[in-house]
């Protein structure tokens, strides 16, 4: 893959959330929320905060989606990311 976010933006790759609570039930797909932590794979020249490898976490409906190759990932700017995990 080979992508390189113009402006102040970032590619992320959603982090899966558990798929069962603390006591085991299992949470069907169809009721699952969207992830909103995510792992930095591209940063743009303009960002200096972030690095690749970053976990960060972002609002729920933040970002456009985009697929390269097989896998999905988020388009973000930067005021729409909250911080970084870790």
């Amino acid at each position: 893959m080979n992508f390189q976010p113009l402006g102040k933006r970032v590619l992320v790759k959603r982090l899966e959330e558990a798929n069962t609570t603390s006591s085991g039930i299992i949470i069907p797909d169809s009721a699952q929320e969207k992830p909103s932590r995510g792992e930095v794979v591209a940063v743009s020249k303009e960002v200096t905060e972030l690095a690749c490898g970053n976990v960060v976490l972002f609002g729920k409906y933040s970002g456009n989606e985009v697929s390269l190759g097989a896998d999905k990932f988020l388009v973000l700017e930067t005021d729409d990311i909250f911080g970084i995990i870790g």
